[in-house]
């Protein structure tokens, strides 16, 4: 007789508290959305804020940089004239820093994106004796930073006579251990082993499947470790700096450098702050051009490298 009622309590509770869950829920949700937009916008301006400053600094004479508000323009625009005194400030050497850079960057990132993607096919895909040995160690190799190495490059690259030369920047930018655990990765999920064994069943040869069957596999891949090489060589600056001497080889970090520590220097008698933030205008644009172009390959890759087929 008693059992009804007390089984009807329950749920006249649900019933009552019901409405109110759908609600609470909402609240809930909506407030990791709001504090991840904050955090979205937050990240933005700190990325996007920079740029701004460089671009509206580069419109400015060395006047107003120190007289005007960071962030907006002055009442007089100089961007013609500081291209034209970057470019023909020291007999147009800001052009052949330029060259040296473009030279410097590209070819070590087809060399080091060829490398990585031979090598990380291999550990992938071909076992051989030492393989696993072999790849921790270059696994070691990425914790290991790239200035730490710098003197013991130098000192090497001493020994061969091959200081103060191009070929001193290109060679040790060849070398990429994040680039080869990068394609070793993609290159295990994105070439299938049973089109590995049709093509050895054909009668290919290794060096024939690995060029007419896997480089189109590994593309994307190829193109995302070739973005990283590019931005990395591009930017180097502890390496080229240890191991040029001569202006004439100098990429436009080390360039930039020098004529930013001859406006300090100089106590004001030459004044270089305008042609040194126009000059790093300069010298981000093609950066922003060749992520432009290649981003569909860069996104491509780093979703399809985490896919096992």
């Amino acid at each position: 007789m008693t059992s009804r009622p007390l089984a009807a309590e329950p749920a006249a509770r649900t019933r009552v508290e019901a409405p109110d869950a759908p609600r609470r829920r909402r609240s809930v949700s909506g407030r990791p959305n709001v504090i991840l937009t904050i955090a979205l916008l937050a990240c933005v301006a700190y990325f996007l804020l920079p740029l701004v400053w460089l671009v509206v600094a580069s419109t400015k004479s060395n006047a107003d940089l120190f007289s005007t508000f960071g962030l907006w323009f002055a009442d007089d625009v100089n961007l013609v004239e500081n291209l034209r005194d970057v470019f023909t400030f020291q007999n147009g050497i800001f052009a052949a820093w330029l060259r040296n850079t473009v030279a410097y960057a590209v070819i070590s990132a087809v060399g080091a994106a060829g490398l990585a993607t031979a090598a990380g096919y291999a550990f992938a895909k071909l076992h051989f004796p030492g393989g696993n040995l072999l790849f921790s160690i270059i696994l070691g190799a990425i914790m290991v930073p790239t200035t730490a190495l710098a003197i013991p490059t130098y000192l090497l690259f001493s020994k061969v006579e091959l200081t103060d030369t191009p070929l001193a920047v290109i060679l040790p930018s060849l070398v990429s251990p994040f680039g080869v655990y990068l394609m070793r990765v993609y290159a295990d999920g994105a070439v299938p082993d049973s089109l590995l064994e049709a093509a050895r069943v054909d009668g290919a040869s290794e060096l024939r499947i690995f060029t007419s069957v896997v480089l189109r596999l590994l593309a994307p891949g190829f193109v995302t470790v070739l973005l990283f090489a590019l931005v990395a060589t591009w930017n180097n600056y502890f390496l080229p700096l240890i191991m040029l001497n001569s202006p004439e080889y100098f990429p436009l970090t080390v360039g930039l450098a020098q004529w930013q520590a001859t406006s300090a220097a100089g106590s004001g008698s030459q004044a270089l702050f305008s042609m040194v933030i126009t000059g790093s205008l300069v010298s981000v644009i093609p950066l922003v051009v060749a992520f432009l172009f290649l981003q569909r390959y860069w996104q491509s890759g780093l979703a399809t490298g985490g896919v096992k087929q």
